[in-house]
């Protein structure tokens, strides 16, 4: 069962094959035997899981039915879950219990879905390759000498080595699409508004949005159905109609334009990867598809502009920890002032600290104007850049990370370098737009090999189709680890 779509599980719960308590003591065990080694979920409560699994058997024992009932998934640990430890990978959160569920949380439970843990992440979301954690680093199922890309590493670790059917996960500069293509699945970035942000623990507000992982885009559809709607408590909600966003997954690829920016084609792309992208776009003419030069000349300035604008808005966010109304509050200190230095110190890791510094810089007095603004002028022509695309193509693809997964500890010790595993990911969320990234192969390694596909504002049904039709033809998505054999 373990390697069962969203779809079959559903089906075989309805159809009596097995409950719901007997699916999640499957993955309960699973994650029992490898989670030592893949340090992929922070928090596992058997007795909250089982009990969700026997209220989901109920339900459906008195007639209830749904795509969801009694699916078992996981969520990111930046999301709040009532009762349950919710740490966002940092000693200042570390002993957290959420009194309310997040937005996302509380639409899976009403559909039925099962919580198995909270998924380990690089702290407070800020990373690529989940080593920032104070829970310790996650390893990639496929080589744990490698990292599962960040910061949604631990729920990336977990679906690939099948603890979990599916996750949730956030994306601020490529959090979900960065570890998808690291570790061999599908994941998505839906457009900024389309899911709340209701109850999960804000990094970048402008930027964070969350998303839907599992192993193929028919899966995302499915969950991405249950996450995605308006939230009067999220002010930046977009309130729409309610979308079926499985609706074109069966829609065929003729007269589709796929548009290939020159920009992510260039220098700095790994040999493999570029091979594996290409053999990917060339599957895709033969499904019909035509394939277009476009150009996104200010994406270069993509990376730059995002270590401006979310640090900035996390040096606020994070003014919140202050060891006094919640969170790590240090032992002993003097005054107010030696408390809130104190406290912030010992709670947050070195990243998180860099970052606040960074953001505080920038929006000083004499330095707003130079940096922050300039970086707000930026986003404005890298979204204008990717309307002008629009009107020659109907979807943009290059690879989804410039290299597979490198080794733990490669990139730590230069953050620049950690920074540009995101060069082909950030540009999407400056501009808003909904982005995933999908198996297309793998590099001589063995290690997976990712595609981005780009669409439009709320294109993410067409997304998901075109997606779709490309796992009806190949079977990258369905290829998995020696661990979850």
């Amino acid at each position: 069962m373990i390697h069962s779509s969203l779809k079959e599980l559903s089906a075989a719960l309805a159809a009596r094959k097995l409950s719901a308590v007997e699916l999640a003591s499957l993955y309960l065990d699973r994650i029992d035997a490898l989670n030592p080694t893949l340090n992929a979920f922070i928090t596992v409560d058997r007795d909250k899981t089982l009990a969700m699994a026997r209220d989901a058997d109920a339900r459906r024992a008195k007639g209830e039915s749904g795509p969801l009932l009694g699916v078992p998934l996981a969520h990111k640990d930046i999301f709040c879950a009532e009762g349950w430890t919710t740490t966002c990978g940092s000693k200042m959160l570390a002993n957290f219990v959420a009194p309310y569920d997040a937005c996302v949380v509380e639409r899976f439970k009403a559909a039925g879905a099962v919580t198995l843990g909270k998924c380990n992440m690089d702290e407070f979301a800020m990373g690529s390759s989940n080593e920032t954690s104070f829970f310790g680093a996650v390893k990639n199922p496929w080589d744990t000498a490698r990292v599962p890309g960040g910061s949604s590493g631990g729920s990336a670790a977990a679906i690939a080595a099948r603890l979990a059917p599916a996750a949730t996960g956030t994306d601020t500069g490529g959090s979900i699409r960065q570890p998808a293509a690291l570790c061999g699945f599908t994941g998505l970035k839906p457009t900024y508004g389309v899911v709340s942000r209701y109850g999960m623990i804000a990094f970048a507000s402008s930027l964070d949005q969350g998303g839907p992982m599992a192993k193929s885009a028919e899966d995302c559809a499915l969950l991405l159905n249950a996450m995605a709607g308006f939230d009067a408590r999220d002010s930046t909600s977009l309130e729409r109609a309610v979308e079926d966003y499985t609706r074109a997954l069966d829609k065929p690829l003729a007269g589709l334009r796929i548009g290939l920016p020159k920009e992510f084609f260039g220098a700095g792309m790994d040999a493999d990867v570029r091979s594996a992208v290409e053999a990917a776009l060339a599957e895709y003419r033969k499904l019909g598809a035509a394939t277009v030069e476009v150009s996104l000349p200010n994406s270069g300035l993509s990376v730059p502009a995002y270590y401006v604008i979310a640090p900035a808005e996390a040096s606020s966010n994070l003014s919140r920890f202050d060891g006094v109304r919640y969170g790590h509050r240090a032992a002993a200190y003097g005054d107010l002032n030696d408390l809130y230095c104190k406290s912030r110190a010992e709670g947050f890791g070195a990243e998180v600290k860099r970052r606040i510094l960074v953001g505080t810089y920038v929006l000083s007095h004499g330095y707003y104007d130079a940096y922050y603004l300039q970086a707000q002028k930026i986003r404005r022509l890298i979204a204008a850049d990717f309307a002008a695309a629009y009107e020659t193509c109907d979807v943009i693809m290059g690879p989804t990370s410039p290299s597979t997964a490198f080794r733990l500890g490669e990139k730590a010790a230069d953050p620049v370098q950690m920074y540009l595993s995101d060069i082909y990911t950030i540009a999407v969320n400056l501009a808003g737009l909904p982005g995933m990234s999908i198996p297309c192969g793998f590099d001589r390694g063995g290690l997976p090999v990712g595609l981005q596909l780009i669409g439009g504002w709320f294109d993410e049904a067409r997304m998901l189709g075109i997606a779709h039709q490309y796992q009806l033809a190949t079977d990258w998505h369905q290829r998995r680890p020696a661990l979850a054999a």
